[in-house]
């Protein structure tokens, strides 16, 4: 435990704070010659390898045949770590944009890369102002011609999953684009929500089949977000709860991480 400790505290995260500043300065600089994100993305996933090799995780992809390249889709996946984001990035085949919390857009660095970068601010305590971010990701895949990826759960849940908001079903169905259920397992066990030392270990990603969306109109959306969870519940392996956040976290109350 005590070596564990030492080993993330003096060596893993001195390291993956030193690629993550180099990673962003690089980006931020190339802001200036590329405004679409696309290279920032390729950056990303070099980015992304290089996390996942100084941690010392081992990533194995399950169902890459499911997502035809060229295509662009809304990808929603669950949310128990930070590492959830670098395990996705290089696996998914597709040029794709974050929804990511607003209040990520004000640390340094990190916010002025998710800017030059592309990505999208969710402001989950505004209603108007979510629901203005919801439709600018539908222009932004119907205009620019990428995906884009969001955790439906709204931030990362201490249970095996919380339920989905209705978010993505609602870019996808305003975009006329597939969502793609992904399940990320082991993340959780690399670095849990309120943990603070890095464990090497396995992390699986799970990408379903493409739910389509083309007959859909927004008043789907609720039935539909019911759908992209329950899928999701199949590819991690866990029952899928109808309940509330508080009736899932007591239903998995043995393996809730403290």
């Amino acid at each position: 435990m005590v070596w564990a400790f030492i080993r993330s505290t003096f060596l893993i995260l001195p390291a993956l704070l030193f690629v993550t500043a180099v990673a962003t300065s690089i980006a931020v600089t190339m802001s200036y010659l590329s405004s679409r994100g696309r290279t920032h993305h390729k950056l990303a996933r070099i980015w992304a390898l290089w996390i996942l090799r100084l941690s010392g995780v081992r990533v194995e992809v399950q169902g890459q045949d499911n997502v035809p390249p060229g295509g662009n889709f809304v990808f929603a996946a669950n949310h128990r770590s930070f590492y959830d984001i670098p395990a996705v990035l290089p696996y998914v085949n597709a040029q794709f944009r974050f929804l990511a919390k607003k209040s990520l857009f004000y640390w340094p660095f990190i916010g002025n890369y998710l800017r030059s970068a592309g990505h999208l601010p969710v402001h989950y305590d505004n209603a108007r102002e979510s629901l203005k971010t919801m439709s600018a990701a539908a222009r932004k895949i119907q205009e620019h011609g990428i995906s884009i990826l969001l955790f439906p759960e709204a931030g990362r849940t201490l249970g095996q999953m919380d339920p989905f908001k209705d978010g993505a079903a609602y870019i996808a169905i305003k975009a006329g684009v597939p969502i793609v259920p992904i399940g990320i397992l082991g993340a959780g066990e690399i670095l849990p929500i309120h943990g603070r030392v890095i464990r090497p270990g396995p992390v699986t990603i799970r990408i379903g089949k493409p739910i389509p969306t083309i007959d859909l109109t927004l008043g789907d959306r609720t039935k539909l977000t019911q759908t992209l969870y329950q899928r999701v519940c199949e590819l991690c392996d866990i029952p899928s709860f109808p309940g509330t956040k508080q009736d899932n976290l007591a239903a998995v109350s043995g393996q809730v991480v403290r």
